[in-house]
């Protein structure tokens, strides 16, 4: 059983009651009071950035006081949980603001999608150009749009009709400019593969139809939605395999196709199994000691979860208290701190979300349950020839991970070689800290396997050029400033060996100097083998590990 602490607040009784309608089960009232906490600090962290003259948040980047939309709109589900004093106002305030921002030109390809922020010039004139993830996010039609049904479906009481007219108007609006998606086209990327815009842009669309007694939109939903459920039937996992953060919204927006929809929606027959297929591989891939998701990741935003925010983190938090998550202390001093802006729809999910999580799933998160290994697989196309197939072993402070691709592009569907860690490794110092080691996206094609104590990596396309790019976590405050060797390299011992030319080069990524700078936040030793001049064996690596 989990202890549950008691709470040090006295929490509104409209929030009381939107959090207790969670069965009993092992969770116990951990899940009531870890989510009540969860909310009342997300919400005081952005209580500092609330302009109540302009209704809306301060953009958490601190950018010279412009504001932001995405945040604003989360903040205010905070405001309606906590209602507290004006909470429910302001809220409205904000509501009100976010949809007079959005776009409403319908010819567009971002019809009915949200302002940036309030500030930002016409998306399309002459001087400034619609740039797709840039001037423009198609993607936070799907995050405001699940925060308005959610606050709609928890909420409608403290929302005047006016308001929730204007809500139902702009879901119509931001669905109608969502069904212009179409991966490959005008530069999208939205594919049933993309999980998390996937999940959202389905409830979306089919929760408004719905609502609206709109049965095309209603059936465009369900159609979008059985293809991503397509997809993850193949291997229960979603496409976007294993990402701290994603995985987290993913998780959020499948809670909402469970919660909120009917049982003859395939939203609602699907969702509670997909997210606890979904939290039994994360389960097996947690490692309690070390308080991470062992790779291989797609998409992560760093490589040590107790360094960066996540939204899994915050899931964590709900389910085993903050203490025991990769969350520090102060959450918004941690790399991608902005995400600690979703905390509040989080925690409102979180009584009847942790009822998905199995017992088997729930004890993992506490406790590591010993070595073992993982097999399994995830699939997107149209980037993958095949499924990309995920191998991971697991120790007590030591993980290995691993998925073999071949794809049409270079750093993953996401096409970003920052986020994508097809290989990684981590392990467990003498400080308590974590200490690893990823391999830097450069290929189209990998055969990688994670075994025992090793890491066994070939590209099998490779020629006497190919380099093996390994990026390695700087030292704890204990350990060695300067990196030379692997032998610098603190709580690990690496044996490397394979096709490559055994001399290798290491340079420094570092905030204010080196060979190159830091990615998401994160410093880095650059290790990198070549292929001895016109070599004609495959390129090909091992490395051993063993804990110094």
């Amino acid at each position: 059983m989990v202890k549950v602490a008691e709470s040090l607040y006295v929490f509104p009784l409209l929030l009381q009651g939107a959090l207790c309608n969670a069965h009993s089960n092992v969770k116990g009232n951990g899940t009531e009071t870890y989510a009540r906490n969860l909310l009342l600090e997300s919400m005081s962290w952005m209580d500092m950035y609330y302009d109540a003259e302009a209704g809306y948040l301060y953009s958490l980047d601190a950018a010279a006081l412009t504001h932001e939309t995405r945040a604003s709109a989360w903040y205010a589900s905070g405001l309606l949980a906590r209602n507290d004093g004006d909470d429910a106002e302001q809220a409205m305030m904000i509501i009100r603001n976010v949809i007079d921002g959005q776009h409403k030109n319908v010819s567009s390809q971002w019809f009915g999608d949200y302002q940036i922020y309030p500030e930002e010039p016409t998306v399309g004139t002459a001087q400034y150009h619609p740039v797709i993830y840039n001037s423009w996010d198609p993607n936070w039609r799907g995050f405001v749009g699940t925060t308005f049904v959610l606050m709609l479906e928890e909420f409608p009481h403290l929302l005047s009709h006016d308001i929730q007219q204007y809500m139902l108007d702009s879901l119509y609006n931001t669905s109608i400019g969502d069904s212009y998606r179409v991966g490959g086209v005008d530069d999208d990327n939205l594919y049933p593969a993309y999980s998390n815009p996937s999940i959202m842009r389905a409830f979306v669309t089919g929760w408004t139809g719905r609502r609206l007694n709109e049965s095309n939109m209603t059936t465009a939903g369900e159609t979008y939605a059985q293809e991503v459920i397509d997809l993850f039937n193949r291997a229960n996992t979603l496409s976007e395999f294993n990402s701290g953060t994603y995985a987290g919204v993913s998780m959020f927006a499948l809670t909402l196709w469970a919660k909120y929809m009917p049982p003859s929606s395939v939203m609602g027959e699907n969702g509670g199994r997909m997210i606890k297929e979904t939290w039994a591989t994360l389960g097996s891939l947690y490692n309690a000691n070390l308080k991470n998701v062992a790779g291989p990741w797609d998409r992560s935003y760093g490589y040590d979860m107790n360094r960066y925010l996540s939204i899994l983190a915050l899931q964590l938090w709900t389910l085993v208290g903050k203490e025991n998550a990769p969350i520090n202390a102060k959450p918004y001093a941690m790399g991608h701190k902005d995400d600690f802006a979703i905390g509040p729809l989080i925690a409102i999910l979180a009584p009847f979300h942790n009822t998905l999580v199995d017992n088997t799933t729930f004890s993992a998160l506490l406790k590591f349950p010993g070595t073992h290994a993982v097999e399994t697989s995830a699939f997107s196309p149209p980037f993958d020839t095949y499924p990309r197939n995920i191998t991971t072993w697991m120790s007590a402070n030591l993980t290995i991970g691993a998925e073999s691709f071949s794809e049409n592009v270079v750093g993953g569907p996401a096409k970003n070689p920052n986020s994508f860690n097809p290989a990684v490794v981590q392990w467990g110092r003498k400080d308590g800290s974590v200490g690893w080691l990823t391999l830097y996206a450069q290929v189209k094609d990998l055969i990688a396997v994670a075994g025992e104590k090793s890491l066994n990596l070939t590209y099998p396309t490779g020629n006497s050029t190919s380099m093996f790019t390994f990026l390695v976590s700087t030292n704890s405050k204990a350990g060695n400033r300067d990196v030379s060797s692997w032998a610098d390299v603190e709580g690990v011992d690496v044996t490397v060996s394979g096709t490559i030319d055994p001399i290798y080069k290491v340079t420094f990524n570092g905030l204010v100097g080196g060979a190159g700078s830091p990615i998401n936040d994160f410093e880095m030793w650059n290790f990198t083998y070549t292929m001895p001049p016109g070599s004609e064996e495959t390129p090909h690596v091992l490395l051993g590990f063993g804990l110094a």
